[in-house]
């Protein structure tokens, strides 16, 4: 029988049952592919984050993130999670770095008001896509996309972003996209709402790899590049955005829910 730390940390809050929550799980070496992704099936989390000293030298921490489904090439919050349970453990790091198998390395800073996590910023550029407008719903003033398969429809107000009612079995059929619907917000400079059924999450929480794309889709429109930012799912998280050249900061906090272990 093994026996594996298990952390569940809503991220992107400071209060629980808020932001969004993700499993951590320190492995003293990588298990099998498949037992993995069995875990982060039976957590049914968005994100189940694993982590393992890295033998390389280049970061502290290697780093692979798993939905239900699927092992993705980018998560935030499991990343802020997984800085959270790494700092709040030794105090004598403010800083902790990670290194990922396809977006290179990721860093967690602690910060007087939380922490900061730094993110390569994700482009996108204007595309036709009347498929997706008609399965999301609205009148999207736009559409943005690339090749990394992240999607911005750009709205007129936030009332648009909260009515909207998605059809996610035609969504998932569109392949394992992250669709991002934002507009300007009403108590933050922008709003968003983040479905990704395709890797099996209808609605995400709060995405930090979403607003790695908003940053620098909106720096522009806004005249500036920093602001603050809100995702409305139900449960709701902030998020501090920064644009500093290819670079995103996200800005938010965590709080541990469980800690325990995981039984195998």
């Amino acid at each position: 029988m093994m026996k594996l730390p298990y952390f569940h940390v809503d991220a992107f809050t400071d209060k629980a049952f808020s932001g969004n929550q993700a499993a951590v799980i320190p492995l003293e070496n990588w298990l099998d592919d498949a037992i993995l992704q069995s875990i982060a099936a039976e957590n049914n989390f968005a994100e189940t984050a694993f982590i393992i000293a890295d033998k390389s030298g280049e970061a502290d921490f290697e780093l692979r993130w798993f939905t239900p489904t699927d092992e993705v090439r980018m998560c935030g919050h499991a990343t802020l999670a997984s800085g959270h349970v790494v700092l709040s453990q030794d105090d004598s790091m403010d800083i902790v770095t990670f290194r990922t198998r396809k977006v290179g390395i990721l860093a967690v800073e602690r910060t007087e008001n939380g922490y900061e996590l730094t993110l390569p910023a994700v482009i996108t550029s204007p595309v036709e896509r009347p498929d997706i407008a008609a399965a999301i719903g609205g009148n999207p003033l736009e559409i943005w996309g690339n090749e990394n398969d992240y999607f911005i429809l750009h709205y007129n107000d936030a009332d648009e972003i909260l009515a909207l009612a998605p059809d996610f079995k035609t969504l998932a059929t569109l392949g394992k996209d992250i669709f991002i619907c934002t507009a300007r917000g009403k108590d933050t400079d922008i709003i968003s709402r983040v479905f990704v059924p395709g890797a099996g999450i209808d609605e995400d929480p709060v995405t930090g790899s979403a607003h790695a794309t908003l940053a620098p889709f909106w720096a522009k429109i806004l005249g500036k590049n920093q602001f603050t930012a809100y995702q409305a799912s139900k449960r709701g998280g902030h998020i501090g955005c920064t644009l500093e050249n290819d670079r995103v900061i996200l800005m938010g906090n965590c709080v541990n829910v469980v800690e325990g272990v995981f039984t195998l």
